[in-house]
């Protein structure tokens, strides 16, 4: 009897698992490494053409800008140039270290 209960339990816990896998999928099939793709259906190129038109149509729409300046609003016109920095003082040495 114990038997019986443990191949009945493996049996429930695993069924999930080969429901998904490949071999028992209805999905259509997918093109492995090295395969030649199969030839499109009449409709597929239909599809692609309307799908490409659609989308240059989309690309016409989107309206011209000028170049964008992300820190325009942040310079100010009227702001004098930075002057260069200055070089850092020398150092000088006493005795063993540098002050």
């Amino acid at each position: 009897m114990k038997v019986f209960r443990t191949v009945a339990i493996i049996a429930l816990v695993s069924a999930p698992a080969f429901a998904a896998a490949p071999a028992f999928a209805q999905d259509e099939h997918i093109q492995q490494a090295g395969e030649a793709p199969r030839a499109k259906t009449r409709l597929e190129i239909l599809g692609e053409r309307d799908a490409e038109k659609a989308y240059n149509k989309s690309l016409s729409s989107i309206p011209d800008k000028g170049p964008a300046d992300p820190w325009g609003n942040v310079r100010s016109e009227n702001a004098p140039p930075k002057a260069p920095a200055k070089a850092p003082a020398k150092r000088t040495k006493i005795g063993d270290t540098a002050h």
